[in-house]
């Protein structure tokens, strides 16, 4: 399977549900997963508690998207263990460079704090991995992806597994079933990862947050 997978039949398995892990930094084999349950965050459902909203407010941080992809993939496979393999590196790298897959970045002066990647299709956007060098870093870049789709208009926000901390956040589980629902419906759909025009404000990310919680 390792000489075989290539950018196309990425896109095409998660167009059916399925994405690819490894079980380790060091193993070469990638296997694909489709889990039973499957973790989502509801668009207008991202939940901003009030010291994050604080956070947000008040922190020193610079917003940018793609401007250091690469960056946020190293960053995020930077752990004792991770599914990131060089692989998978590849893939994506490849992926970002034909337009599909994104990342967003969080910078405290010049230095990359935290940040999440992912690949979008249609309105469906496939959140990969995140890592946060900084206290609420993660958070807060959840928080600004989270309110980018929704002005794209995007429809689906999948983060394959609900995590205890995804789930603080707003994130639910839903069934297969449901998700290859929601999945053919937004691959069926535009949506803009760099909506014409957007450029938002901290004040706007916490409104929405706070309200749709």
């Amino acid at each position: 399977m390792t000489q075989i997978l290539t950018p196309e039949i990425l896109l095409r398995a998660y167009a059916i549900g399925i994405f690819p892990m490894a079980e380790s930094r060091d193993d070469p084999e990638i296997h694909w997963v489709d889990p039973k349950r499957r973790g989502v965050f509801p668009l207008d459902g991202f939940h901003i508690s009030r010291s994050l909203a604080k956070h947000i407010l008040t922190a020193d941080y610079r917003i940018s998207v793609d401007e250091a992809f690469g960056q946020v993939v190293e960053g995020c496979a930077d752990r004792p263990e991770t599914w990131i393999n060089a692989e998978i590196t590849g893939l994506y790298t490849a992926l970002h460079q034909m337009g599909f897959a994104h990342s967003l970045e969080v910078w405290q002066g010049k230095t990359l704090i935290g940040g999440v990647y992912g690949v979008t299709l249609g309105a469906a956007f496939f959140g990969e991995s995140m890592f946060s060098r900084q206290t609420n870093a993660s958070k807060t870049a959840l928080a600004y992806l989270t309110h980018r789709l929704r002005a794209g208009g995007f429809q689906l926000f999948d983060t394959q597994f609900l995590t205890s901390h995804l789930a603080s956040l707003g994130a639910v589980e839903i069934s297969r079933a449901e998700y290859q629902r929601r999945l053919a419906k937004a691959v069926q759909t535009q949506a803009s990862f760099t909506p014409e025009g957007y450029q938002p404000l901290p004040s706007s990310v916490v409104s929405d947050g706070t309200s749709g919680s």
